[in-house]
């Protein structure tokens, strides 16, 4: 038996409807169905997609998540019903920030949909944040100044890719790059443009069916370069930092 016969026999069950009436929905036969809730049989990806649409969970949790220990209220509906994200809540009814530690890391980028994984996390709660679903991540290299590594962005999930703005600061989550934090553009058809404020690091580009999740940043808690006004010695950190990535540059192209 496999996680995702499991999962539909117990969606079919809680909904109440025969597994004729299901076969029917999906255009196929009975006993065709039957062999994908035995497990005896592997659904086609076109039949995945209907029976994911049919009980608005996405594949990935299909696959890959027990949907028998998900509480359908702590979900939120992605666009084209691509991801459902559990979020949790405080006794007052204020949503819980997880925090994905340095620690964490690695695996936020295999469990970030499997609510038992999200349970997992340290939490805290800030409601000056106010409404949407929030989540704090690790500073990681010196890329995106004044945040120093060590420090915890906290961003706030963007359901829609429409909803980023060129120019803003974003944490994503890819499956390429895995967890990275940068400033997007949108200036190419089917991909965003990642620009580090530390002009030392090219700009690189990321494929739209590359991206797992969008986190828009709200707060820094924990570490900030306070140590001198960021003002005379950043933009003297910026030109020498420029005159290094250029240096690199004639040195790339002498050797190409």
């Amino acid at each position: 038996m496999s996680l995702f016969s499991d999962n539909i026999r117990a969606l079919r069950v809680r909904d109440k409807i025969s597994q004729e009436k299901l076969a029917e929905h999906l255009q196929i036969t009975r006993g065709r169905y039957v062999k994908y809730e035995d497990g005896t049989s592997e659904a086609p990806y076109e039949i995945l997609k209907k029976i994911a649409l049919y009980f608005h969970l996405s594949i990935d949790l299909l696959l890959s998540v027990d949907t028998r220990k998900i509480d359908g209220t702590d979900l939120i509906s992605l666009e084209n019903n691509r991801l459902l994200l559990p979020i949790q809540v405080d006794p007052n009814g204020d949503n819980i920030i997880e925090i994905v530690t340095e620690k964490a890391k690695a695996g936020y980028l295999t469990g970030y949909s499997d609510p038992e994984y999200i349970e997992s996390l340290q939490q805290i709660n800030l409601p000056f944040l106010g409404s949407g679903k929030h989540r704090g991540f690790p500073v990681v290299g010196d890329s995106m100044p004044p945040h120093e590594e060590g420090s915890i962005i906290v961003g706030r999930y963007v359901e829609k890719l429409g909803e980023v703005q060129d120019g803003k600061t974003y944490i994503l989550i890819t499956k390429n790059h895995g967890m990275v934090y940068k400033r997007l553009n949108k200036n190419k058809k089917n991909a965003l443009v990642l620009e580090s404020d530390n002009r030392f690091y090219p700009n690189y580009e990321v494929k739209f069916s590359d991206i797992l999740e969008i986190w828009e940043f709200r707060c820094n808690i924990g570490r900030t370069d306070n140590k001198q006004p960021i003002t005379e010695i950043e933009s003297l950190k910026d030109i020498l930092l420029e005159l290094k990535r250029e240096v690199t540059e004639i040195k790339e192209q002498r050797l190409s």
